[in-house]
């Protein structure tokens, strides 16, 4: 499925303020949390939607970009192709959206990383990364594999995830007394945060690791080898295992998001597993029926029947010639036939003498009933 405006995403016109831009998304993101729709498949992806509208239009630099070239001016800007991208990103201004509240994990929730919980000091998955790349059309017919090659978070190797020098350690965090969170009065309500002075694990490392500063992670660029299997639509993803940020203190590594795009083709369509396109026929293969040669996506040359006295836009199929699909079976492929009339000066002098003799044999002086407006909708 093809990807919506963003401005349509949020409902909003294209001259918003910054205020209404985030009324919009405060509204599309209370309603569809997955939290208040556990479940619902169809409100995940609207969160997911709303929030990546949002993530472009609520920066300046990149809404400018989007609005002068579309999708692809915002292409790595923050998880485009080309570039992993850290969802949770998005988040670092939830408060100043809704008023109150740490929603730093509600992405975690949907997308990887998991929420913070005051004290904790055992191992958590690490977040979820997503890279977006471009395929040819026959790439994604058929399968392929390709090397990507991105940045993430890795456990790093001098304090061995610790976060603190050789003979260094922790001690209880004294803002939040080693809860992880401190409380934050809003009106009437009472707000549990993640501690501030140590991000909600309780402890503070006393001699952080130079190389890591403490976090017990490090940068690292690394290239794998994905595959891709046949069939993959547009907007599909293809799940990595493993590859995605190492998980705080020793966690689990969080898992890469690969979200496929497809390039359109020349001569092809795809509807499902099924493939369509569009071939040329005379005249005279129209009214006597003819043989024709039609290319396959994947360079076949197919003899097709083209039936006697055939219409303008009639749909052909040529059975198991389309998108392969699971089991070995494949779809379709459709064949319309367009009517093409040579000009006449390029025909010769012996052409242009026979189609007049053909005028007078149906009697050029008829006069036909105009089509009915059924037929041409069938068209």
């Amino acid at each position: 499925m093809a990807k919506r405006d963003y401005y349509e995403v949020l409902g909003v016109q294209k001259g918003a303020g910054k205020d209404d831009i985030k009324k919009a998304y405060r509204k599309l993101a209370v309603a569809n949390h997955p939290d208040k729709n556990p479940g619902d498949h169809a409100a995940e992806e609207r969160f997911k939607e709303a929030t990546e509208a949002y993530e472009v239009l609520g920066d300046d630099q990149k809404r400018q970009a989007y609005d002068q070239f579309g999708f692809a001016g915002v292409e790595g800007m923050g998880g485009g192709a080309g570039g992993a991208h850290d969802f949770s990103s998005v988040f670092r201004d939830f408060e100043d959206i809704f008023g109150f509240g740490d929603f730093s994990g509600i992405f975690g929730d949907i997308f990887g990383g998991g929420r913070r919980q005051g004290g904790r000091s055992r191992p958590n998955q690490g977040r979820n990364l997503r890279y977006d790349v471009e395929l040819e059309f026959e790439q994604a017919i058929f399968g392929t594999s390709l090397e990507i090659s991105y940045s993430r978070e890795d456990t790093c190797q001098t304090c061995q995830g610790s976060g603190a020098q050789a003979g260094g350690g922790r001690r209880v965090c004294g803002t939040c007394q080693g809860s992880g969170q401190v409380r934050r009065s809003s009106g009437f309500f009472s707000i549990a945060q993640p501690c501030p002075t140590c991000g909600g694990e309780g402890y503070v490392v006393e001699r952080p690791c130079r190389d890591c500063q403490g976090s017990g992670t490090t940068k690292k660029r690394q290239k794998i080898k994905v595959t891709i299997p046949p069939g993959v639509d547009d907007g599909k993803r293809v799940v990595i295992p493993g590859q995605g940020d190492a998980g705080p203190n020793g966690g689990q590594n969080g898992d890469l998001y690969v979200f496929i795009r497809v390039k359109s083709h020349r001569h092809f369509e795809r509807d499902g597993a099924d493939l369509y396109c569009a071939m040329p026929v005379t005249p005279v293969q129209a009214i006597l029926g003819a043989e024709i040669v039609v290319p396959t996506i994947e360079g076949k040359k197919i003899k097709l029947s083209v039936p006697p006295g055939v219409q303008h836009g009639k749909i052909l199929r040529i059975r198991e010639e389309g998108v392969p699909q699971q089991g070995g079976r494949r779809g379709d492929m459709y064949v319309k036939l367009m009517l093409r009339v040579p000009q006449a000066s390029k025909l010769s002098r012996r052409a242009r003498e026979l189609l007049e003799e053909l005028a007078k044999v149906e009697g050029s002086s008829s006069e036909p009933d105009p089509i009915p407006l059924e037929e041409l909708k069938n068209a």
